[in-house]
C-alpha cells in the first residue's frame, strides 16, 4: 500500500523514466547512420536494434554479460539480422561513437522539469541508475537536471545493478534516508519496482512502454501524475 506521508526520499531512474532513452538514441543513430555512410534505413535498423539493445541490457543486468559484450553485441547482432557486411573496427568505432554522441540529445519525458522542480521543494531527490557512470553524468548536465538530486548512485560504482538490493541499500544509506522513507520511481518493473519493494521501499512504476496493468505497486504514464500522488 502506497503512504505518501512516509516518504522523505524519492529515488528516480534515469533512462526510460526521466531521459526520454528511445528518442535520444534514435536521433543519436540517425547521425551515426549520416555520418559513417551505412547504407541502412533509419527505421529499419531501429526495429531491430531496439529489442536485441533490451535483450542484452538485461543479460548485463544479470551480470551474464559485460560492458565491453554488450556494446559490441547489440551491433552485431543487430547488422548480421540485416545482411550487412560491417567490420568488427567499424563496430567498435560505431560504439564508441555511440557512446560519445548519445549525451548531445537531451530530450526529457514531458513534464520532468515541472515535476522535479515541484517535488524538490517537499522532498529530497536521487538518482538510482544502472547505466554508464560517465554517460549518465553527461546526460544529467547537458538536459539540465543534475542540480535537483542529493545524490547519484551508479552501477558501475556500486558494482552491482537494479535489482540487487546491495544498490538500493547503498543508495538509501548515501541519502541518510532509511527504507520505510524511501520512494523508487522508475519504468522497469524487474529492476526498479521489484527491487525496490524487495529492501523495503515504496515504488511507483512509470509505465509508458505498454505493460499490463498490475497491481503491485501504483502505476502512471505520465510523469506530471505524480504531483496527483505526492
Amino acid at each position: 500500500m502506497f503512504n505518501k506521508t512516509s516518504v522523505c526520499d524519492i529515488f528516480f531512474d534515469l533512462d526510460h523514466t526521466l531521459w526520454d532513452f528511445e528518442r535520444n538514441s534514435a536521433l543519436t543513430f540517425k547521425q551515426l547512420i549520416e555520418t559513417y555512410q551505412l547504407q541502412v534505413d533509419l527505421k529499419d535498423f531501429l526495429t531491430v536494434y531496439v529489442p536485441l539493445n533490451f535483450s542484452y541490457w538485461k543479460a548485463y543486468r544479470e551480470q551474464k554479460i559485460d560492458k565491453e559484450t554488450l556494446r559490441y553485441r547489440r551491433l552485431k547482432d543487430t547488422f548480421d539480422e540485416l545482411k550487412l557486411n560491417v567490420s568488427d573496427h567499424l563496430i567498435y568505432t560505431l560504439a564508441d561513437a555511440y557512446i560519445q554522441t548519445l549525451p548531445e540529445y537531451n530530450h526529457l519525458f514531458p513534464g520532468a522539469i515541472e515535476v522535479l522542480k515541484e517535488l524538490q521543494t517537499k522532498y529530497r531527490l536521487h538518482i538510482i541508475t544502472n547505466g554508464f557512470r560517465d554517460v549518465q553524468y553527461f546526460k544529467m548536465k547537458n538536459s539540465g537536471i543534475i542540480d535537483f538530486f542529493k545524490t547519484i548512485t551508479d552501477s558501475e560504482s556500486v558494482g552491482v545493478k537494479k535489482p540487487d538490493p546491495k544498490i538500493f541499500q547503498h543508495a538509501v544509506y548515501d541519502a541518510g534516508s532509511e527504507m520505510k522513507n524511501s520512494l523508487m520511481v522508475g519504468d522497469n518493473f524487474e529492476a526498479d519496482i521489484c527491487g525496490a519493494q524487495k529492501v523495503g521501499m515504496q515504488a511507483i512504476h512509470f509505465a509508458v512502454h505498454g505493460e499490463e496493468k498490475h497491481d503491485q505497486a501504483l502505476m502512471i504514464d505520465d510523469l506530471r501524475k505524480l504531483l496527483q500522488l505526492l
